[in-house]
């Protein structure tokens, strides 16, 4: 158990990545604990778009519209080439993206805010392997992630949502974290 939380313990995000490309089994690996986290009624409401070589152009596509529609009408076609450049390189910033999606079921015992969280917790659970198998990994969202372009790109329907991109290579950083003493952040109720 120890070796389990310090492996909790020193997971940090890492931004920054090398090239080296992801082996097939490891990518496996991280799905595999994704898919094993815990979710309301069993929903399993993840799915994974997993991007790695020419395929994270795909994503790039997506970040460039999302640029150009909000701000390519007051640009010049130099800027705006410049900004679709830009906006493209944004998906190879690491060798493997995992775009992970919550596709929450519509019955009416299902919480949807419930659904969300078991993506989260899906998340968590590859972030975890990820560090566990060597690799540095960021949990990126920001405004395109909930853009309709975004949600049109992966085929996401009107009540799916994209929950994070995940970014995973081999670390080109370190990372240092301090957290906030757990007595400062708990109240026991006896």
């Amino acid at each position: 158990m120890n070796e389990f939380l310090q492996l909790i313990q020193t997971r940090r995000t890492i931004g920054k990545v090398t090239d080296e490309p992801v082996p097939r089994e490891h990518i496996e690996e991280i799905l595999e604990a994704g898919n094993w986290a815990p979710s309301h009624f069993n929903t399993q409401p993840w799915k994974y778009f997993v991007m790695v070589g020419d395929g994270r152009k795909k994503l790039g596509e997506a970040y460039a519209k999302i640029a150009l529609l909000e701000k390519g009408e007051e640009l010049t076609e130099e800027e705006r080439a410049t900004l679709y450049e830009k906006s493209m390189k944004k998906a190879f910033r690491a060798p493997l993206v995992i775009a992970v999606a919550c596709l929450p079921h519509k019955e009416d015992y299902v919480v949807e805010a419930e659904e969300y969280a078991a993506v989260a917790a899906s998340i968590q659970n590859m972030l975890l392997v990820a560090h566990a198998l060597g690799y540095g990994a960021i949990w990126r969202t920001g405004a395109p992630s909930y853009h309709p372009v975004m949600k049109e790109t992966f085929g996401l329907e009107e009540k799916d949502g994209l929950v994070g991109l995940v970014y995973i290579g081999k670390a080109d950083m370190a990372r240092e974290s301090r957290r906030i003493p757990i007595d400062k952040k708990t109240e026991w109720i006896e």
